[in-house]
Parts: structure tokens; sequence; C-alpha cells
């Protein structure tokens, strides 16, 4: 996001060029500004020159792997802080890159939900506001995104998984009109090949829950998507 008039630089690094351009698609959405880079020479190169504010490094890259340019980067004083990209999710793959000097983890296959949620809460951690980095707030509804609770006026709402992430992707973007198509792509694995009808069934059953407690938040943007927007 920006502070000021200023955008934070994400440098994403990975040897799929799908990967890469479905993260750095988001991010750019985001309101962040990307760079890419698919080798971990290339990365190295990039963050050398122009250090960037966060990197999401694949681990498995084909020249130097994702752990050692992690090291090579903190050898050279370079303290940005790193999400991996993994299809590793042993205990000893995690262990390994926190020693390094990674600060999070996401394992493959991924939503872009989720790696937009990690991105923002590492930067709000870094930032200083540490005590805030797993709360999402709007109007009288909170997130707690490391316990993966939601409350609508201090009542608990019991939520799947991808209601979890649709309702996470609407905090994180309150009031934007959203597409079904962004939705989509940020909610659901980048390459998901459905119907675009279940983001209208998953906005359905997300809001059956949220207007049990309390007045509509969500609304309908005739023949362009949704916001999440307060209530009248």
């Amino acid at each position: 996001m920006a502070v000021g008039s200023i955008k934070q630089r994400v440098l994403v690094v990975d040897d799929e060029p799908s990967i890469v351009d479905a993260v750095a698609t988001s991010l750019r959405y985001e309101g962040f500004e990307v760079s890419e880079a698919a080798s971990g020479r290339a990365a190295l190169a990039s963050a050398q020159e122009h250090t960037p504010d966060m990197i999401v490094l694949d681990i498995m890259l084909p020249d130097l792997d994702g752990l050692e340019v992690t090291r090579r980067l903190r050898a050279d004083g370079i303290r940005v802080p790193i999400l991996f990209l993994t299809a590793r999710d042993t205990v000893e793959d995690k262990i390994a890159g926190l020693t390094v000097g990674g600060d999070d983890y996401v394992t493959k296959p991924f939503s872009l939900a989720e790696i937009v949620a990690r991105i923002h809460a590492i930067l709000r951690r870094t930032n200083g506001d540490a005590t805030q980095d797993n709360l999402l707030k709007f109007a009288d509804i909170e997130m707690d995104e490391d316990a993966h609770e939601v409350w609508r006026s201090g009542r608990p709402i019991q939520l799947t998984a991808t209601e979890f992430s649709l309702l996470r992707f609407f905090l994180l973007n309150p009031r934007r009109v959203l597409s079904k198509s962004q939705i989509l792509d940020h909610v659901w694995h980048y390459d998901f090949g459905g119907d675009a009808n279940i983001v209208e069934t998953y906005v359905s059953y997300l809001r059956k829950k949220l207007d049990a407690v309390g007045p509509p938040v969500i609304q309908t943007i005739r023949l362009v998507g949704y916001a999440l927007r307060e209530p009248s």
C-alpha cells in the first residue's frame, strides 16, 4: 500500500511465469509497485540495485534456492522482510527458513488472498504495528487472521475456509467495488478454471451468516460486482 504518496515495492521471485504473473497482478491491484525475477541470481541483483520493501520468494529456484538467496541478502545487510513460497511444508523446512531470516511461509497451492493478507500483516508488523497485525476491522465486523475467528457486534460467526477468505478479501478492500473476476482471482486458487458463478454462491452464503447478526454490509452493484459498505 502507499505510505503517503510513496508506493511500497514488492519483489516477486518464482521460476513459474504463471505464479509470478498472478501474484504480481494481485499486488499491483492492491496498490504496490512490483518487480519480478525468475531466478535466485536475478533476485539478488534486483534487491541489491533497488532494495524493495518486501520480497515474495520461492524456495525452489533453478540456480540459487530461496534459502541461499536469503542468506546472501542478510550477509549483505539487506534486512527486507521475506515471505517464502514453498511446496515443502515439513517442520524442518520451516525451521530452516526461519533460521536464515525468513518472516513467513505460504505453502503451494495457495490462494492469492492469502498472499495479500500475509504481506499486509508482515508489513504492518515490520512498520511497528505489531499489536494489530492479525486484526482486520470494518464497521462492527472483526477478523483475527491468526486465530481464524470472526465476530460481528461481539458475537462469533462460524465461517468455512472459503467464506473466511472471501470476507478477508472484502475487509482488505472496504468500500471498493470488486468484480466477480477479481474476487475469483484473489480468493480461489490462481489457476481455478470453474464457473465464475461460484462467487455469487459464496457471497450469498457469507451474506446469510453476516446478516443474521446485523444489517446488510455486502452490496450488489448491478452488472459490476460487490462492495463491502457501512450499513444504511
